[in-house]
């Protein structure tokens, strides 16, 4: 009971309102080359987001200042992942629907001002790195492979960090308060979205 005491607090302290459901781990660790490989295109779609907000917004200068890091620390992590895969002779499958993401994107505001175009597309950004932040902090504690709890506890760490770089951005080009307002009301979707989609041990989301 403490453990998911603290794990909900995890959860709380990120801004999630809902918990991912404790089988999704046991689930993930029975096919290690489809969680890898989902993970791989993750990091590899988190590069090309960074990319695509720095090609959109080139006139923001701390934007592309904070995020032409994160393009080679993503490109790096998923570097990593494959390197992880070549180890255990697994193999990298094919890149599949995110619906976890893609639920996301159909929530997100069209159209309106420049500030509010890049608030959504920030928003998301944060929120996507903010559940990965939790459900690598789960494999880090809970998967039965010591390495792998390692491996996991620096991804928990780097995501962290990058769900912060993304709302503070945020406030600073569209204001605190308009970005605490959307923010709420992505929490709230975010977690009808997590009861909305079925528990896969294949996908990170």
């Amino acid at each position: 009971m403490l453990k998911r005491e603290k794990d909900i607090d995890v959860v709380q302290m990120l801004g999630l309102q809902l918990p991912t459901d404790p089988r999704w781990v046991n689930l993930a660790e029975k096919d290690l080359e489809e969680i890898l490989t989902d993970h791989a295109y993750c990091e590899q779609k988190a590069a090309t987001s960074c990319i695509s907000l720095i090609q959109q917004y080139p006139e923001r200068e701390t934007l592309v200042a904070e995020l032409a890091p994160i393009v080679t620390e993503e490109w790096g992590h998923f570097r990593a992942v494959l390197a992880e895969l070549d180890k255990r002779n697994l193999k990298l499958g094919r890149q599949r629907k995110d619906e976890y993401v893609n639920a996301l994107l159909k929530f997100q505001k069209k159209g309106g001002a420049p500030e509010d175009r890049l608030l959504e597309k920030l928003l998301v950004c944060a929120l996507i790195e903010a559940r990965s932040c939790e459900r690598f902090r789960l494999l880090s504690l809970h998967i039965n492979d010591d390495h792998l709890k390692g491996f996991y506890h620096k991804f928990m760490v780097a995501e962290a960090g990058h769900y912060v770089l993304f709302i503070n951005l945020a406030k600073q080009y569209c204001g605190e308060e308009k970005t605490k307002a959307r923010w709420k009301e992505y929490l709230v979707r975010e977690a009808e979205i997590m009861q909305e989609l079925e528990i896969r041990g294949d996908r990170m989301h």
